[in-house]
């Protein structure tokens, strides 16, 4: 366990004060754990847990699981792997067929045939730009 709370630590770039003050123990209790001369308590790791999203029960007490646990490593995978849909490209049959299964193939065809007739811009002090299609 002593290795996965330094796991934590590296992760949020933390002191061992820093994670203690986060975690609402007393500083030296960090320090008598990280030595191994202390094993934490059952309130310490309901604390670790509640502080920090990213840590499953599993993987702090057992070892299972990952660290962290978050979609950023999905996301990650899913650009390595999937190209984004272009915005201007017709989505293929294939496409909407998967992502709509309950709407019938007279409505796919009109999404097909949908065409861009203008795009507005927003501006932060309230003004736009409005460009359609000639």
């Amino acid at each position: 366990m002593i290795e996965r709370l330094k796991n934590i630590l590296d992760y949020y770039n933390l002191s061992a004060s820093n994670f203690a003050d986060r975690i609402d123990v007393p500083r030296s209790s960090i320090s008598h754990l990280l030595s191994g001369r202390n094993k934490p308590s059952l309130d310490f790791i309901i604390k670790v847990e509640k502080a920090f999203e990213e840590v499953e029960l599993d993987w702090l007490v057992y070892g299972k699981g990952n660290f962290p646990n978050t979609l950023k490593e999905d996301f990650t995978n899913i650009e390595e792997t999937n190209t984004p849909p272009s915005l201007f490209s017709k989505p293929s049959p294939d496409d909407i067929s998967k992502k709509n299964k309950e709407i019938s193939l007279q409505e796919q065809q009109v999404i097909i045939d949908k065409k861009i007739k203008n795009i507005v811009v927003l501006y932060d002090d309230g003004t736009f730009d409005d460009y359609k299609k000639k």
